[in-house]
């Protein structure tokens, strides 16, 4: 079968990505079902319309409607062949109620007059059978409505509507291209996803969004048969809020780096990348073996969000923080004892965390969340010290607080909305600094680009963390390639090592396109931005087995 003939048969194929799970949601369809209009906004009102009012006549004291049509498109390649095209649409109705002083969920894919009606009244009545196990009422942050509104992902090209032909050649570009420069074996993928999201509230808020995201990513692999020796370099891109203008590479801008490493801002090239990855894996087969010891680390914005994610993000999620959620990796050490007490040193005095929801390009970037809430930005930690949590309307009494910082979702018009991370990011130093003026300034370090294996424990405390590259740094110059090298440390140990940082030149994001939580299961996207940031004396073992 040809390339083109192969193309054509797999519009309707679902598949995994390199054996593991990729979240499709809803049911494959063909092509041009994701070209399609959605509905129109007067109609998505008119059917929210419906469920406010059936709901606030069965005795509903607050409702809130999501009307929801989620687009996906996926494409997995390897070497020389297309191995999946998937297509997939959702589309349906939620509708949260307070009744009885207790929530109440229930969702429906029959969007007829009857069937929106129906599933309101099941809200309700899932509420007040809720209500009888419920001990205290659920305390609501006011929130005023916006009226009529609408919110867009700003972008010049919609994914949806490039050629997949193109699409596919872009990626076989790539393929070729790590091939060409060493490669034994590399695989590319594209995801797309636009969330056309309608929500409407008893608060008086209609808001109409479109949300579309983009990951290009690939994994090359490099082979010395001889040996029996393989290495791996995945891509070095983030996943965006953005179109597919990220891809087409007219206003990239490239971060020059020691040894003519680059990272990419506001668009990705993805054949250049992968040109320099399948060069680097090799490169990496004779990568000396770092030696364990302390090193102070220059980590790379695309690997230090990552670390920012699990060591910031999560624990701050104020459900952790109490209890309340578990699932994927446990609590939080950073309980309200720790903030309470106004002093709490979660790092260094240059450290500035901020949750937000406003970053354009970033992937949390909405207008308002999905509880009507408009987008925002907040210190989590600001010189240093814990100063605040992710909250949301039926969280932030807790916290002393009267105003949601707007940071619920729902993966699906299905899944009920809950307290999700926002954009965690570290500010930039307001110094001018550079990468090459950062690593003239160690002795005796390593610099890390690039996310590999993690583990972190149940209290988000104690961790480990790998990595794509390493580089060795001596008296202020990079001598070659490590191998083997990944960093232990605690939360508060590590951030408090921090001790400096490269200026907003060097900002850039790293994105999470498939984040868990919950029980059950939901993901969603989020970015982490950061610059070049200088870590002093961090435990670094070899992770090379002896045997």
């Amino acid at each position: 079968m040809n390339r083109r003939n192969f193309i054509q048969q797999a519009g309707l194929g679902v598949g995994a990505l390199m054996g593991a799970s990729v979240p499709i949601v809803g049911n494959a369809v063909p092509l041009e079902r994701l070209l399609e209009p959605g509905v129109d906004v007067a109609i998505k009102k008119r059917m929210a319309d419906i469920a406010l009012n059936a709901a606030r006549s069965r005795g509903a004291t607050y409702t809130d409607v999501r009307i929801g049509r989620y687009l996906q498109q996926f494409l997995f390649t390897r070497e020389k062949q297309v191995q999946t095209i998937t297509n997939a649409e959702s589309y349906g109705v939620g509708i949260r109620v307070i009744a009885n002083g207790t929530w109440g969920f229930s969702a429906t894919s029959d969007v007829t007059p009857d069937g929106i009606a129906k599933c309101a009244e099941t809200a309700v009545a899932i509420a007040k059978a809720n209500s009888k196990i419920q001990n205290e009422p659920v305390q609501l942050a006011p929130q005023k409505g916006v009226g009529e509104v609408t919110w867009k992902t700003p972008l010049t090209k919609n994914a949806f509507e490039i050629p997949v032909q193109q699409k596919v050649d872009l990626l076989m570009k790539v393929n070729n291209a790590a091939l060409d420069n060493g490669a034994a074996f590399v695989t590319s993928n594209l995801f797309f996803i636009n969330e056309q999201k309608y929500f409407a509230s008893t608060d008086g808020s209609y808001i109409d969004q479109d949300v579309h995201r983009i990951w290009p990513t690939f994994t090359v692999t490099a082979v010395d048969r001889a040996a029996g020796k393989f290495k791996t370099r995945d891509a070095l891109s983030s996943p965006m809020g953005m179109g597919y203008e990220y891809l087409d590479g007219l206003a990239s801008e490239k971060i020059p780096g020691p040894n003519g490493l680059v990272g990419y801002r506001n668009s990705y090239d993805m054949v250049e990348d992968a040109t320099l990855a399948a060069k680097q894996a090799k490169e990496k087969m004779t990568a000396k073996s770092v030696e364990a010891g302390k090193y102070d680390l220059v980590l790379d914005p695309n690997h230090l969000g990552l670390t920012i994610h699990e060591s910031v993000g999560h624990p701050l999620e104020l459900d952790r923080v109490l209890g309340y959620e578990a699932n994927y990796a446990g609590t939080s050490f950073a309980t309200l004892d720790k903030w309470q007490s106004k002093n709490f040193k979660y790092g260094s005095p240059i450290v500035n965390i901020v949750a937000d929801k406003t970053q354009v390009g970033s992937l949390g970037a909405v207008g308002y969340d999905d509880e009507g809430v408009p987008a925002k930005e907040w210190n989590l930690i600001k010189d240093g010290i814990l100063v605040n949590y992710q909250a949301i309307r039926d969280q932030v009494a807790i916290i002393g607080e009267k105003e949601s910082h707007g940071c619920c979702y729902a993966d699906n018009w299905d899944s009920v909305q809950f307290q999700r991370m926002p954009n965690v990011s570290l500010k930039p130093s307001a110094e001018k600094r550079s990468v090459q003026d950062m690593i003239k300034g160690v002795d005796k370090g390593i610099y890390i680009i690039g996310r590999g294996s993690f583990s972190i424990d149940q209290q988000r405390y104690n961790f480990q963390f790998g990595g794509q590259l390493f580089y060795e740094i001596k008296n202020g110059q990079i001598v070659g390639m490590l191998d083997d090298v990944a960093y232990q440390a605690n939360t508060l140990e590590f951030w408090n090592s921090c001790a400096q940082l490269c200026d907003k030149d060097d900002y850039r994001t790293f994105g999470s396109f498939f984040d868990g939580k919950g029980q059950p299961s939901q993901v969603s996207a989020v970015s982490h931005g950061s610059p070049t940031t200088r870590f002093n004396g961090v435990n670094v073992i070899n992770t090379r087995r002896k045997i």
